[in-house]
């Protein structure tokens, strides 16, 4: 990465004392953006600025979609700089690389890693200013700097008791150089890191005064909505744009590669003028598609060759010396991100620029999509961040940005494209599909010596970044079993196999994909976890007990099942039909364990979620009532796909559109939670997606411990428990 130089522009614009960081090829780098010599060899990233009139103003970066972060980061900072929090104006930051994630290496908000990938940065950035002003007091009280401190946005002479605060000290600070590596603070001298302190994003939503994407309004806007295919890569045959544009309000009607735009003044004209395209398609590409063919492909992928993402012993001499081979197949379908805000951005292009509002997860994807299609570098093209009405992994992806500059760039105005609730959902890039075979070989004692895991996954990177894909291995779709190549996302599993061996085949289906909240570690601890379940009842050892032997080398994840064990007060017997289940994860650098207690109604098939227990060891944990909230929304999003959720194809595409024929978890449906955060010293990491892991296998175990029935397959609807219960 060559190092950046600042603008003139850009520096001109920064005033008072202004703490930057960089990235340079040797890690991220903290500055002042007062320092010439500096500014001239780096473009900083600003994060925080102190005024004279004792203001601190914390810039976020990310994109705040109910994760809390924007809170979280500010909080980092707050503490170690020693400010106020009531001196504190947050605000957040549109496109800008110097934002970039020091782990991702882009300006996204993904992976968990907004606190995790950040979190030593801020630190360090937030002590930096406190050094300096502490020492710009002392060199204006001409006292040594070791009788001076640091307190709420002031600083102390200790022996005087003299006090300046530290909007008086801006012109003095902002001349000192930046200390390289300023001591942090003590663990027991955090401010507000490990309270909880109050999301600030709250009030103005619940005001609704928040700017979301869809409430972006812009002079001389037209609204857009497409026509898309109905079915994988079909084509118009027919289409009347005659009757579209007959509709008061239609201004033009556009064909682009992704379907035909109707432009308006409203968003109604707009959708009035699709309804009168009546668009004739041909039947696409694979017009026998159907949820049925999805899944018999998916089971018949099963005996093909795929490519070996790992392999470690001998699989196959522990297979034949095992005393007993255990095996069994499960299927996990797609699902629909299902975001409460459908997919929506606006584009001004205007010759050699462009600017763009976008509730996205991407600055960094939406610039570079933006710039392919319109032409113009990404410096010419800047994305104004507004608040996201959900995420989970979707707004990364960047099909709707090019979709919508397709559309600007053919127009002399600045364009909304909004998707409709069915665009959004039959248009989506699913939580990839899966169907997987696990043979565990075990010996006489009942100790697994082998593990043979063959995956197939509807392929994530294949859709949006081939060049990922390494050695034929989508490894996005493993997490949980195999860890990627470098960088790791500490997404491996937790359980240790003297001989294992993984095995991955890629769909070759037209249907796209995309990281879900958890990305495949969802599905995939869906899969281990319940036939770790199955393996220790074949063996007939508690379930607990049976993976604490496994996990016998790591203290972390023991930690939380212990945790989580003493919470459920397991081992206690229920009465008929009820059951508990037992699940754990690690992902993004965070432990999770859960017992699901459930009741199941054996006329009708339902089954009912009354209680989840969780236990989470996340490292250092910046807020804790966040970190909570973030857990108890993982558990009910994870509830809501274990029962209900499935995409339903039909002719070559997606029959599913709304939310009366996509349901979901509705608020009489959430159980009861209860969650645990274990003190922990270990590394931080991240919290917004472990949770949503082990709830569904933990669900599938304490159904099978309430009817004595497995079922290896998600959904866990009325009609497969029904099925299932036929077999009993």
């Amino acid at each position: 990465m060559k190092d950046l130089i600042m603008t003139r522009r850009t520096f001109l614009k920064t005033t008072g004392f202004v703490i930057a960081i960089t990235l340079t090829p040797f890690g991220p780098k903290i500055i002042n953006a007062s320092e010439k010599k500096d500014i001239e060899k780096f473009q900083p990233t600003v994060w925080y600025e102190i005024t004279p009139d004792n203001r601190v103003t914390i810039y976020f970066g990310n994109s705040e979609m109910g994760q809390g972060s924007m809170t979280s980061q500010p909080m980092i900072i707050a503490d170690e700089l020693e400010a106020d929090w009531k001196l504190v104006t947050i605000k957040q930051k549109g496109s800008d690389d110097a934002f970039r994630n020091p782990i991702l290496r882009a300006q996204i908000t993904v992976a968990s890693a907004s606190i995790r990938g950040f979190y030593d940065v801020l630190r360090k950035a937030g002590a930096a200013g406190r050094v300096m002003l502490v020492k710009a007091a002392s060199d204006l009280w001409k006292v040594p700097e070791e009788e001076c401190f640091a307190k709420l946005s002031t600083v102390i002479h200790k022996k005087s008791g003299k006090k300046i605060t530290y909007g008086k000290l801006v012109p003095y600070a902002s001349k000192l150089p930046v200390p390289e590596n300023p001591p942090l603070k003590d663990e027991k001298e955090f401010r507000y890191m490990g309270k909880s302190i109050r999301r600030v994003d709250i009030p103005d939503k619940v005001e609704g005064k928040a700017i979301f994407g869809l409430d972006v309004e812009v002079p001389n806007m037209l609204y857009a909505v497409v026509a898309h295919p109905p079915a994988y890569n079909a084509k118009p045959l027919l289409y009347d744009e005659k009757a579209a544009m007959a509709i008061k309000g239609v201004k033009k009607v556009l064909k682009i590669p992704q379907g035909i735009a109707v432009l308006a003044d409203d968003f109604y004209s707009a959708y009035k003028g699709v309804e009168a395209l009546n668009v004739k398609w041909d039947e696409g590409s694979h017009p026998h598609m159907d949820s049925p063919y999805v899944e018999k492909y998916f089971m018949e992928c099963l005996d093909k060759p795929g490519v070996v993402a790992k392999n470690e012993g001998d699989i196959q001499r522990a297979l034949s010396e095992a005393k007993s081979v255990y095996e069994a197949i499960y299927y996990v379908p797609h699902i629909s991100h299902a975001l409460m805000e459908p997919i929506n951005i606006t584009v001004h292009f205007q010759k050699d620029k462009c600017e763009i509002w976008a509730p996205t997860q991407s600055q960094t994807g939406t610039r570079m999509a933006a710039s392919r299609v319109l032409g113009i570098p990404p410096e010419k093209i800047h994305v104004n961040t507004t608040f996201l009405g959900c995420g989970l992994g979707r707004k990364a992806m960047t099909d709707y940005v090019i979709e919508a500059c397709e559309i600007a760039k053919q127009v002399d105005r600045p364009i909304k494209l909004v998707w409709t609730r069915e665009d959004d959902i039959k248009r989506d890039w699913f939580r990839a599909a899966t169907c997987q075979r696990i043979k565990a070989a075990l010996d006489g004692a009942g100790n697994v010596i082998g593990w043979h895991h063959k995956v197939v996954c509807t392929s994530i990177l294949r859709f949006y970044n081939p060049a990922a894909i390494k050695n034929g291995v989508d490894y996005f779709c493993l997490w949980g079993i195999v860890d990627s190549p470098p960088p790791p996302v500490f997404s491996s599993t937790v359980y240790e196999f003297p001989n294992f061996y993984v095995e991955q085949y890629l769909s070759e289906l037209p249907i796209p994909a995309a990281p879900w909240r958890s990305v495949q570690n969802a599905p995939n601890a869906f899969v281990v976890e319940c036939f770790i379940d199955e393996l220790a009842h074949f063996v007939k050892k508690d379930p607990i007990e049976f993976r604490m032997h496994l996990l016998r080398n790591n203290p972390r994840a023991r930690a939380v099942l212990e945790a989580v064990k003493e919470m459920a007060g397991w081992g206690r017997k229920l009465p008929k039909g009820k059951g508990i289940g037992i699940a754990q994860h690690s992902c993004f650098g965070t432990y999770v364990a859960q017992v699901a207690e459930i009741s199941v109604d054996e006329k009708t098939g339902s089954i009912r979620v009354e209680k989840v227990c969780c236990a989470v060891d996340c490292g250092p944990c910046v807020n804790p009532q966040n970190a909570v909230s973030q857990i108890e929304g993982a558990i009910v999003l994870g509830v809501s796909t274990a029962l209900k959720e499935e995409i339903v194809f039909e002719k070559g595409g997606v029959k599913s559109s709304n939310f009366d024929d996509y349901r979901i978890i509705r608020m009489s449906e959430v159980p009861e939670i209860k969650v645990k955060i274990l003190d922990s010293k270990e590394k931080i990491g991240g919290i917004g997606e472990p949770g949503v892991t082990p709830v569904a296998p933990a669900i599938a175990n304490a159904f099978f411990n309430a009817t004595g029935v497995r079922i290896r397959r998600l959904p866990l609807s009325p009609k497969v428990v029904l099925e299932a219960l036929k077999k009993k």
